[in-house]
């Protein structure tokens, strides 16, 4: 079942497809390889391998991979059709003429560069052939790892990787070589920070000197070390990225590829594995010479110490983001305990869940800040306007939200523009909670945060959140704006509308020009009609409503601190011409106010 499951795609409808098992299957690929190039490659340093590892697990290498081996024949992607499903014998009554170009069976090809519309992905003419998209059989690579992983473990991938053609396999020659050349490592200094850490993972090394590499910065190499943490690291990304994903999938095992994917995104992260550093410390046995390093530590951990008890830093986008040292020790010191465990996953596991507990569920995710705003606003109909600037050592960025009868504008700081954007629509989310268009997925966390904390500081706008978060304030002294005028409200003059008159292109026209304005998406209601004669599209082609009755849409525009017009376009026969119907009387209503200059194309 799980190999059916694996060679499913999404087109089939099905109840189940690739997308969870390919997921799963993409670490489990990533940790076979870098545990082989890291033991094979003893002399290569942490970039060396990286490249390395991502020439062999890109999708253009999956997917040659894939083809050698002809699964690209098995693969199901596109839905059972029962009027073409034919018994030992029969003819078709529904031909479907081959007109491909080509003598394979299936042909590749990025969805992207297929020119001819008449092409549907995944169908089969009548010689078999079937167009199906590269990264679809790259992804059914990595599928397969997963299902023989979940069914028969490590030995079970190794085996269908193998089979792949792709080298994992690691002797044990291997691991006592690497073994040993930790053994060189001198800990004798450093005892009592060897002791000290081992009390506090619960785990005694065998080989001391995998743990103090593990703790070894780059800057050391100064004061004559010949080793640092960077290839240990290498080894524990992936580590830490099979055994988070698998505990994921066995745990939520009702739970879609994409919400599987956000968990893994918020749990396997360098953010994340820095807070876990100074939540137990780890930060305090970090071998170093830099000066610098020490500040930006020092300044990470008094800013997470705030924003526990500051209702203004967790309502803005939250402390600053700590410096990756942290979070590639936590890496390092999972891939010593691997090496000293002779690559014994389940004792890693063992170790690290406490330490990183409590891992992430579905019920307390949280989207990053812009993500969320950005999803919203996709949901409602509005669009948002980015403005992003340097100011100096830190970006600017001034997010407007254009609602019905509102402008919204907030703007935030941060040292690029990710952070910059997540500030400001933090500030913005706040805002649309406190008008009630959101619910606060954290309100009880917050609430009980200013019960603990007595009086808590309110924030009123972007200023006071900077505050807490050591950021360079912007210039401007209102930065909170709640506005009833928008540019896109009052134009200059007409905006010249293109529009194709063929089936879609009204919408398009309409939809761009909202987007440009930042005006609400429009909305459309449709109706059943008297079954008539009526246009299939909005050219003047004519045919006849096959299932007896046609489609009226009534189209509704709100335009900002302006009027809301409403109107109903002509019946046609199938529900998408009847909206283009309704797009195109409304750009032409917007004509006749003066507001578009509309152009057939």
């Amino acid at each position: 079942m799980k190999i059916l499951e694996a060679m499913t795609t999404l087109r089939c409808c099905e109840d189940f497809s690739m997308e969870r098992l390919e997921l799963l299957g993409d670490s489990v690929l990533k940790y076979a390889v870098s545990a082989h190039l890291f033991m094979t490659f003893l002399n290569k340093h942490e970039g060396q391998l990286s490249s390395r590892r991502q020439e062999t697990i890109c999708n253009a290498t999956l997917y040659r991979l894939g083809i050698e081996r002809r699964i690209q024949g098995y693969i199901r992607d596109a839905a059972f059709d029962p009027r073409r499903w034919l018994a030992p014998g029969q003819l078709s009554r529904r031909p479907c003429p081959c007109e491909c170009p080509v003598n394979s069976e299936v042909v590749t090809e990025d969805i992207h560069r297929i020119d001819d519309k008449s092409i549907i992905i995944g169908k089969a003419c009548d010689k078999g052939h079937r167009w199906i998209c590269s990264k679809t059989i790259s992804d059914c690579v990595e599928a397969l790892i997963g299902a023989y992983y979940v069914e028969g473990g490590l030995k079970a991938a190794f085996a269908v990787l193998k089979w792949f053609q792709i080298e994992t396999e690691i002797e044990e020659e291997l691991i006592m070589e690497a073994l040993s050349s930790a053994s060189v490592r001198n800990y004798l200094p450093k005892v009592d920070v060897v002791e000290l850490l081992e009390a506090k993972l619960g785990y005694t090394f065998q080989m001391k000197g995998l743990l103090i590499e593990a703790l070894t910065h780059s800057s050391q190499q100064e004061s004559g070390a010949t080793y640092c943490y960077q290839r240990l690291e290498f080894l524990g990304d992936a580590v830490l990225d099979i055994l988070i994903t698998r505990h994921l999938f066995l745990s939520h095992k009702d739970t879609d590829e994409g919400e599987l994917t956000d968990l893994r995104s918020a749990s396997v992260n360098n953010e994340n594995f820095a807070q876990v550093a100074v939540k137990h410390n780890l930060h305090q046995f970090l071998q170093h010479s830099s000066g610098f390093l020490q500040d930006q530590i020092t300044e990470y951990v008094n800013s997470l110490e705030s924003s526990s008890m500051d209702r203004a830093s967790l309502l803005s986008s939250g402390p600053c983001r700590g410096p990756k040292v942290l979070g590639d020790i936590v890496e390092s010191i999972a891939g010593a305990i691997l090496i000293d465990s002779k690559l014994d996953l389940d004792l890693v596991w063992r170790v690290f869940k406490p330490l990183l507990s409590p891992i992430v569920t579905p019920e307390n995710l949280e989207l990053p800040r812009f993500r969320e705003l950005n999803e919203w606003s996709d949901k409602n109909g509005y669009f948002i306007g980015i403005k992003c600037e340097n100011r100096g050592d830190s970006t600017m960025a001034i997010l407007n939200l254009q609602l019905k009868d509102l402008l919204l504008v907030r703007q935030g700081c941060g040292k690029n523009k990710v952070d910059a954007k997540a500030h400001a629509a933090s500030l913005l989310l706040r805002d649309l909670e406190e008008k009630g268009l959101i619910i606060p997925r954290n309100a009880s966390r917050v609430e009980q945060l200013e019960k603990n904390s007595g009086t808590v500081k309110h924030c009123n706008n972007v200023l006071d959140v900077m505050d807490t978060q050591n950021v360079a304030p912007p210039r401007q002294k209102e930065v909170a704006v709640l506005s009833t005028t928008t540019p896109g409200s009052v134009l200059d003059k007409p905006l010249v509308v293109k529009v194709k008159l063929s089936k879609g292109g009204p919408r398009i026209s309409l939809y761009e020009s909202c987007k440009k304005l930042q005006w609400p998406m429009p909305t459309f209601e449709f109706v059943k009609v008297e079954p008539s004669v009526c246009s299939s599209s909005c050219g003047s082609s004519q045919k006849v409503a096959p299932q007896g009755f046609a489609f009226a849409s009534t189209i509704t525009l709100h335009i900002p601190n302006g009027d809301v017009i409403s109107l109903t376009g002509d019946g046609r026969a199938d529900k998408k011409s009847s909206q283009d119907s309704a797009a195109l009387l409304m750009l032409y209503e917007l004509q006749r106010q003066r507001r578009f200059q509309v152009q057939e194309v």
